[in-house]
């Protein structure tokens, strides 16, 4: 029985067309993923779903129904008595999402409050009961914790506890395993999977591919506010029609993208923008024509938005697939020629760390070769953050030393340390937390340049201007604010700020985790151009094994803060020693391909 019936939907925000005729539909018990990049118009058909666009918006619709109600003639009030309590929302940043000033266990038992669902006295054991269910461990202890006392991960499954408190319908997920790594992302999907075989019916925005490929039932590719593909999960990752949908799985990293670029280039078009009824996609179609950038096609009958569907089949790159492969160490590094020159930048020789008693880093030593990208993987907690801090200088083993370019790093004076800081400089997974908000992109990446000693003025806008250039970006973009930036473009300027200092060794901790994969594959691409080109050395940080497989040249594995395993990558996620990195391995969702 179909529950959510959306026919012609539309939202305006003044002059931007967020959404344009959007249609789908939603049956008990079935899960519907809707992919596309930033700004596609995923995150407002959801919110448009549970009457959250805002003030703002003008949204109309040939028919918005559920359950048989017209959620378009719906007052506040009554929207108030449907959201939570028959449609359900999880959203990407928990941390924004949940009060702050209140305990976890109070947002969890606010839809039981709210929607009278069980007694004062009885809602601790339900939050307990929802706790547990979310897969957050130790409920009791959590409940009484307040959000920024909980990890990423926890957050995240404590905000899924909240929103199925109501035991809704229908649940809308948006983005809710971009923070998680690939064990808990496992639990979130089994627990998902476990709520749409009971009937509940899952609406997922995702830019994960292998997560999609999992969970959905059936998906729908949106770009430019429209959808441009829509079919079965399995037919549509095997065999996509939509040019988009073909990009969008090329630049799925993993084990059959290592050596490749992930980005193709934007084809150059002599001809005019696409008009207000073209195709949003024309601008970068190599296909696109005059009829194309005129006019937009209806969904044909394989479910296809395009004048000129491909009929072939693509072999898409299986998502974070574990791998057998025959390619020997002669081959790799004939792939990826520049990969190491063999010179040792970073040595750590058993350092642990303890926080009040509690080891978190235990007796860890690895090393990080002059032009060497080193996967650093492991769940959340594993001790892979810290250790990058005690890389970077900024925390202090208690046990154990680090050495920079064969000179003593750790256990130094920070007097000592600061002349050779601008060896080593680090991207952190939220560039937006980070910056000034108040600064301009020049004045964000002219402050590292001050450091170097360029003096304001004409020198230093103009090595500004050099550095942007360097990751992609325009000087156009010299005035804006962080806030003005995309993602990928904030992402894009932290590196840029990163590199103001000239550096040999970049620690990135997550800079492509709540990134879509389009924008992901420029930020993949444009590290691997700096370690080939300048021979950085990277500390690579990530939850996301097909993003290490892609990268790396060699791997870490992390569990309870001590190295279980480490090695080549090829031959690390073909034939894995360590009984942890076997299980992590097996928790990761299996791509189309796979």
């Amino acid at each position: 029985m179909t529950l959510l019936a959306v026919d012609g939907l539309d939202v305006r925000f003044g002059g931007v067309h967020a959404v344009r005729d959007v249609s789908l539909t939603l049956d008990r018990g079935e899960c519907l993923a809707v992919v596309g990049e930033s700004g596609s118009g995923k995150s407002v058909t959801a919110r448009t779903l549970v009457g959250l666009t805002g003030s703002g918006a003008t949204v109309t619709a040939r028919a918005l129904h559920f359950d048989g109600t017209d959620l378009t003639r719906l007052s506040e009030p009554r929207w108030r008595a449907v959201r939570g309590r028959r449609i359900g929302l999880v959203l990407q940043d928990a941390l924004t999402s949940l009060d702050p000033l209140r305990t976890v266990g109070a947002e969890v038992a606010e839809p039981l409050r709210v929607h009278r669902l069980a007694p004062r006295a009885e809602r601790p054991a339900r939050v307990h009961d929802l706790l547990t269910g979310a897969g957050v461990p130790d409920p009791e202890r959590r409940a009484a914790q307040h959000p920024h006392q909980l990890s990423g991960g926890l957050r995240q499954r404590a905000l899924i506890a909240s929103a199925l408190a109501g035991e809704p319908d229908l649940l809308i997920a948006d983005e809710p395993t971009t923070a998680l790594d690939a064990t808990v992302q496992a639990q979130v999907l089994d627990l998902l999977d476990a709520l749409r075989r009971s009937g509940t019916a899952l609406l997922l925005i995702s830019h994960d591919l292998s997560v999609v490929a999992r969970l959905a039932d059936r998906v729908a590719v949106m770009f430019g506010g429209r959808i441009v593909e829509t079919g079965p999960t399995e037919g549509l990752l095997a065999r996509p029609r939509h040019p988009y949908t073909r990009a969008l799985l090329a630049a799925v990293p993993g084990a059959r993208t290592r050596g490749r670029r992930l980005s193709g280039p934007v084809p150059a078009t002599d001809g005019p923008p696409p008009g207000p009824d073209g195709c949003p996609y024309a601008r970068r179609c190599p296909a696109a024509d005059a009829v194309c950038r005129a006019t937009v096609p209806p969904l044909d009958g394989h479910g296809t938005r395009c004048w000129h569907p491909a009929s072939d089949t693509l072999t898409p790159e299986p998502v974070v697939t574990p791998q057998k492969t025959r390619s020997t160490d002669r081959e790799e590094r004939r792939r990826r020629p520049d990969a190491a020159t063999g010179e040792t930048l970073v040595e750590v020789d058993g350092v642990s760390k303890a926080y009040r008693g509690r080891p978190v880093v235990e007796e860890v030593s690895l090393r990080l070769d002059a032009g060497e990208t080193l996967g650093l993987v492991g769940e959340s907690g594993s001790g892979k953050t810290t250790l990058a801090r005690i890389v970077l200088g900024l925390e202090e083993p208690d046990t154990g030393a680090v050495r920079l370019d064969g000179q003593p790093w750790s256990g130094l004076p920070e007097r000592h340390r600061r002349p050779r800081r601008s060896h080593i400089q680090a991207v952190q997974q939220d560039p937006l937390s980070s910056f000034d908000p108040r600064w301009t992109v020049a004045r964000v990446v002219g402050e590292a340049l001050a450091r170097t000693g360029i003096p304001r003025g004409r020198a230093r806008t103009l090595r500004t201007t050099e550095l942007l250039d360097q990751v992609g970006l325009a000087a156009a973009l010299l005035d804006r604010r962080p806030t003005e930036l995309s993602g990928g473009q904030r992402q894009r300027v932290a590196i840029a700020r990163a590199l103001a200092s000239g550096p040999r060794i970049l620690v990135c901790d997550e800079p492509v985790s709540a990134l879509d994969v389009s924008v992901q594959a420029q930020i993949l691409d444009l590290l691997e151009d700096l370690r080939r080109d300048t021979g950085l050395a990277v500390l690579f940080i990530s939850h996301d094994l097909g993003v290490v497989q892609h990268l790396a040249d060699r791997v870490a594995v992390m569990h309870d803060g001590r190295l279980v395993e480490t090695g080549h990558a090829e031959e690390l996620f073909a034939r894995p020693a360590a009984e942890y990195t076997r299980r992590l391995l097996a928790a990761t969702p299996l791509g189309a391909g796979a």
